[in-house]
């Protein structure tokens, strides 16, 4: 069964009362396009094509999904991995409800059976045996069989699969099987160039923009300490959450400390370092 475009409001409440986690964006979510991505995305949607968005944490992989999600007009569910995520978690299980056994759809069935955009974010801290059970969904064949249910779902029109991970944090343990990856359309994200990143930061946090180009200026410092120590460079999402502060009327220096620089290390050393950097740059 297809859902109704977006733009029909009536229908979209309904849905959403009766589909927990099945998100409707009425308005636009803010983004910039940085390159070629969002055609690239709309082709894919087009082609029932499934796509791999690569890149580093906090740098906007999850707004692009929503905004394109705003943009085709279908709902959006998103599924933050871990590693306790089971395939049972995706697909559905039996519950009891007063004294009935029912079938729950998961949110991988509810976005196939609805045509929703299914986003699993972070995929690779999911179990290979869970992210397995998406593979006949993210080829040609765009199928879920249910074996519990003895179902075959063929995925509704609008249906797309859209995968994340930040390539940073692969190791042995956590890397997608070749046999996973060769299903997707790769998209590559990185930070924002400055031109773009101040403006994101204006926007979102609220700011004046000699304001958001000082954070962003600052950033780009503290991310050539990468190969310094420092395993996680600030990111957009950061940049923001600091421009928030600071339109709250918290002091410049305190909520970069606070909200950029806390959250990147426990180690003293580095700490003081960024520190420093923070007083050199912002006034």
């Amino acid at each position: 069964m297809a859902l109704p475009a977006a733009h029909d409001s009536e229908k979209r409440r309904e849905r959403s009362l009766l589909h927990d986690g099945l998100r409707y964006l009425e308005s636009e979510p803010y983004y910039l396009p940085t390159a070629d991505e969002v055609s690239l995305f709309e082709k894919c949607h087009q082609r029932g094509l499934s796509v791999m968005l690569k890149g580093p944490t906090g740098c906007g992989k999850t707004r692009f999904v929503e905004h394109m999600a705003w943009r085709l007009g279908r709902p959006l569910v998103t599924v933050a991995c871990h590693d306790d995520l089971s395939a049972s978690d995706l697909t559905g299980r039996y519950l009891v409800r007063g004294g009935d056994t029912v079938w729950q759809d998961g949110p991988l069935t509810l976005a196939a059976r609805l045509g929703a955009i299914c986003y699993l974010d972070e995929i690779v801290e999911a179990r290979q045996d869970t992210i397995v059970v998406i593979h006949p969904l993210s080829d040609d064949r765009r199928l879920l069989p249910l074996e519990k249910t003895r179902e075959l779902i063929e995925a509704a029109e609008g249906f797309q699969l859209v995968i994340s991970y930040n390539p940073g944090y692969q190791n042995v343990l956590k890397e997608l099987k070749p046999s996973t990856r060769q299903r997707f359309v790769a998209i590559d994200f990185d930070f924002p160039r400055n031109e773009l990143e101040w403006r994101i930061v204006q926007h979102e946090g609220g700011v004046d923009e000699p304001t958001a180009r000082s954070l962003v200026a600052l950033a780009a410092r503290m991310r050539n300490l990468k190969d310094r120590g420092l395993v996680e460079v600030p990111s957009t999402r950061l940049l923001v959450a600091t421009a928030r502060l600071i339109a709250e009327g918290i002091p410049p220096i305190d909520a970069c400390r606070s909200a950029l620089v806390a959250p990147l290390s426990d180690d003293p050393e580095l700490l003081g370092a960024l520190r420093d950097l923070v007083s050199a740059v912002i006034a």
